[in-house]
């Protein structure tokens, strides 16, 4: 069992999502009516789907903005879906699908080439094909999907389910009714109850006939010594993983979005939600109900006042607070003069 973080990213993770073979160009493109930019394109054979810097020369791709152009010029892609007026930036030997729709088509070839595993209805509790090492306990009603691993030492909860291919280190905890599945567990992880582990991001995009959910085929990590507060949610990556580091304690009712990279050592106080992307550097720390936005990194050390709303990247070692966040002590100033000049306009002074 200790081996089980050891594993390099994989694309999917087999022991997660099945795939459906290689499906021709021509098929996916049809699926959203999306055109082929060349129609000799059309029996190119595609494996997968992968973010643009991930892609390989079996994988279908997306770009629907130019903030990911340098992307989309060095991809491995076989194809990729692009609005026409993005068709030409693709590289040498890249098939093009034009789409005004490109998030949409990624979404709709996803379903078709890749699925994630679930338990089997006529299956037992616990699998057949599941490994458990001696020390294992199980409280009544645990589920345990195929192929998942759980390592010595480890207690488990009545009514706990643990998805296909979820491995569980040693001398853990978790606790009743946790649900987790699509994740790696390093040892002495502590997960209380009704936690939810893996359960997909929050992605979505405009579609042909509405709003469509966009794929999420990543994967939860979270190291060794990490605990996971009761109620709280730490969502699978899109198209990479979602990672909690090392001894970082995580309260009760904390939303961890998707693709999420949190460092060792850091705490996050109830209520706290972290949206996609972000990236929180070791021995952060956040107050209650802390509000931090996409795509933006907390430096080493930081810390995050209760209810602050933080919008844009925080320096190392700095601490922040109100909404939107700002240093403490311009904050606390501003806050500060508001008041007495509240004061003065109702005559208090």
């Amino acid at each position: 069992m200790s081996g089980a973080l050891a594993d390099g990213p994989v694309f999917p993770d087999r022991r997660f999502y099945e795939t459906t073979g290689r499906v021709p160009l021509g098929e996916l493109a049809a699926l959203i009516g999306a055109t082929l930019a060349d129609p000799s394109w059309g029996e190119r054979p595609i494996a997968t789907v992968a973010a643009l810097a991930m892609a390989g020369p079996d994988a279908l791709s997306f770009c629907s903005g130019r903030e990911h152009l340098a992307d989309l010029s060095s991809t491995a892609a076989a194809a990729v879906f692009l609005p026409q007026s993005m068709a030409a930036a693709a590289p040498p030997g890249c098939a093009v699908a034009v789409t005004p729709l490109p998030q949409a088509a990624m979404a709709a070839a996803a379903e078709r080439l890749i699925r994630p595993r679930r338990h089997v209805a006529d299956q037992p509790a616990i699998h057949p094909s599941a490994e458990l090492e001696p020390g294992v306990t199980l409280g009544p009603g645990v589920m345990v999907g195929d192929g998942a691993q759980i390592g010595r030492g480890t207690w488990i909860g009545p009514g706990t389910v643990i998805g296909p291919g979820v491995a569980i280190g040693r001398d853990g905890w978790i606790g009743a009714r946790a649900v987790i599945g699509f994740a790696l567990i390093g040892d002495r992880v502590r997960i209380h109850a009704g936690a939810v582990i893996g359960e997909p991001g929050f992605g979505a995009a405009p579609g042909p006939g509405g709003i469509v959910d966009l794929p999420q085929l990543g994967r939860v990590i979270l190291q060794d010594g990490v605990t996971v507060g009761a109620n709280a949610c730490i969502d699978r990556g899109a198209f990479q993983d979602t990672v909690v580091g090392e001894n970082t304690k995580i309260d009760n009712l904390v939303q961890v979005a998707h693709n999420v990279v949190i460092g060792r050592n850091c705490l996050l106080a109830a209520y706290t939600g972290i949206s996609g992307s972000t990236v929180v550097e070791d021995g952060c720390v956040f107050g209650g109900r802390a509000g931090i936005s996409d795509h933006i990194v907390i430096g080493r050390g930081a810390r995050i006042a209760a209810a602050a709303g933080v919008m844009k990247n925080v320096p190392a070692g700095e601490s922040w607070g109100g909404s939107p966040a700002r240093p403490v002590k311009l904050w606390l100033r501003e806050t500060a003069l508001l008041a007495r000049l509240a004061r003065r306009r109702t005559g208090e002074l």
